[in-house]
């Protein structure tokens, strides 16, 4: 999923970079840090929203309100950001990107309550649109040409990173610790990047301002607004359950202790899941990828449903669904991302990056909608999900 971030750039962004310098990719490394970074604060409420909800003295469902602000924020701002910062020094902007992502975390950390701690992930949402469109764009341009792929590789790996490692990190220090400490260390991660690249990163000049309504004037193409839905509906159903993680493994196997070994797993899937999505476009078709994904995703989770109801389910069964969960999800941008590109060449940069907002619209939905039955229980918020991807199946296959 996230690649179409790194590589959803404006064209004024595109501006903003010099082509071809020699940087090798040890200098595009430090970005990937601030990627891993943004991954991991995007995710990382997962890991611990059960203890993060008594804390606020809230219910579930009501905490996971602050991943659905942080989503909704993202898709709303990333635009608008873009737009606004389109002029600025490419170094200087993805500093303080970064150190307000830190602050945010910080008072995320620090919120008595819900209401302030939801303030606090709309601006961490905000930081996080400000850096990780203009990473990828920085980090093609700091590159010779013949390694830029590779350079944007490294960047997205840092993504990909966090679902194997941040969200697991984040679980074990939140179980060791508390949920407040792991976004603390998010924040002191965000602050160790934005001085790698405060001391690594070289001077990039920005672009030419380019007005919001510039950037969605290509929403008046119809064959893109044909797709974009289909990265919403995608999107939401993988998202249904995401939020609740926890409950829903304790549904599977019991409070057996193995959450992190299964995000660890879930994390793996995305890897292998976006990795492949991008390898099977290019020989079989966005469509063919895009089918699998979303039958695929709906028999996982629907299998997770119907087990959900006779715990416990063996470990390796469950790691199995968590896996097969993770790739279909994160399977869908590269294909979905192929077939905007392939509709609007002209406009490439701009329509993968509605894209990316409506990835984040997606998970807004998903997440709301998981919040609204997860009190009937695990296995109806399972069944949601795997409801939705059967309908973004029938849709992939009725526009295709």
């Amino acid at each position: 999923m996230e690649n179409t971030r790194t590589s959803g750039r404006t064209a004024a962004d595109n501006a903003a970079v010099a082509p071809g310098s020699a940087c090798g990719l040890g200098a595009v490394a430090v970005l990937a840090l601030g990627t891993f970074v943004v991954g991991t604060d995007a995710f990382i409420v997962s890991a611990f929203l059960p203890g993060m909800a008594k804390d606020l003295a809230v219910t579930t469902a009501m905490a996971a309100h602050s991943v659905t602000a942080f989503a909704l924020a993202y898709a709303c701002l990333a635009p608008v950001i873009s737009a606004f910062t389109a002029a600025i020094e490419r170094r200087r902007l993805l500093v303080l990107a970064l150190l307000s992502l830190g602050l945010a975390n910080i008072g995320s950390a620090l919120a008595p309550s819900l209401d302030l701690l939801i303030v606090a992930r709309i601006m961490a949402a905000a930081a996080a649109a400000a850096y990780t469109p203009n990473a990828g764009a920085v980090a093609a341009a700091m590159v010779r040409p013949e390694i830029r792929a590779r350079a944007l590789a490294v960047v997205i790996g840092g993504l990909t990173a966090a679902t194997t490692l941040g969200i697991p990190l984040g679980h074990v220090v939140s179980a060791v610790l508390n949920w407040r400490a792991a976004l603390v260390l998010v924040g002191v991660l965000s602050a160790l990047a934005a001085l790698g690249i405060s001391s690594i990163m070289p001077d990039r000049p920005g672009g030419a301002r380019m007005a919001v309504r510039n950037r969605l004037a290509v929403l008046r193409h119809r064959k893109v607004l044909v797709i974009l839905p289909l990265t919403v509906t995608g999107m939401a159903a993988g998202y249904v359950p995401y939020a609740f993680t926890l409950p829903v493994l304790d549904a599977l196997t019991g409070p057996s202790g193995s959450a992190t070994a299964m995000l660890f797993c879930y994390g793996l899937g995305a890897v292998a899941g976006n990795y492949l999505s991008g390898w099977a476009t290019d020989r079989a078709g966005p469509i063919s990828v895009l089918a699998c994904a979303y039958a695929l995703m709906s028999w996982a989770l629907g299998a997770m449903a119907f087990a959900s109801g006779d715990p416990p389910v063996s470990r390796i069964v469950v790691a199995g669904f968590m896996i097969c969960w993770g790739a279909s999800s994160w399977a869908q941008t590269p294909a979905q991302q192929h077939r905007l590109i392939s509709r609007a060449p002209q406009e490439a940069s701009l329509v993968v990056g509605l894209n990316s907002s409506a990835i984040y619209l997606g998970i807004a939905i998903g997440t709301a909608i998981g919040g609204a039955v997860m009190p009937a229980g695990v296995a109806q918020t399972l069944w949601y999900g795997s409801a939705l991807a059967g309908i973004a199946l029938c849709y992939a296959l009725a526009v295709r």
